[in-house]
């Protein structure tokens, strides 16, 4: 479940950091995203991200918080492109959200690597 003040601080990170791609965290806690932590786009580019963050974020999960990454498209859908599967590296299986900046339309993914990738959406609510 993403709350509406939630959405809305991705949605204005992702309209900022036009035309690339923003990134960032989500705190989230029995399903719930309490929190959105902006981080910045190491890659600087509107194709792909590269999440750099403060270290202490990392450390949320031994307060209870399950970590979830988010990205922006700027103005393809909020589907994982080849580039977000090929790369998922520690985001595998766990919350993946994507925006799409052209549309507004948030969508979260689960995605497994291996000989054949598997992505799966997980449903949202507000």
């Amino acid at each position: 479940m993403i709350p509406q003040p939630v959405r809305a601080d991705l949605l204005r990170h992702a309209e900022d950091e036009a035309p690339n791609e923003a990134c960032g965290l989500l705190a989230l806690r029995d399903g719930v995203a309490e929190r959105y932590i902006p981080a910045r786009n190491g890659a600087a580019s509107p194709y792909r991200f590269e999440l750099e963050t403060e270290p202490e974020n990392w450390f949320l999960e031994d307060e209870g918080f399950e970590l979830a990454v988010f990205h922006s498209h700027v103005s393809s859908p909020p589907r994982p492109s080849r580039t977000d599967v090929e790369n998922i590296g520690l985001w595998e299986g766990r919350p993946y959200l994507i925006l799409s900046l052209g549309t507004g339309e948030l969508a979260a993914w689960q995605i497994t690597a291996g000989h054949s990738h598997s992505v799966e959406q997980i449903p949202l609510s507000s």
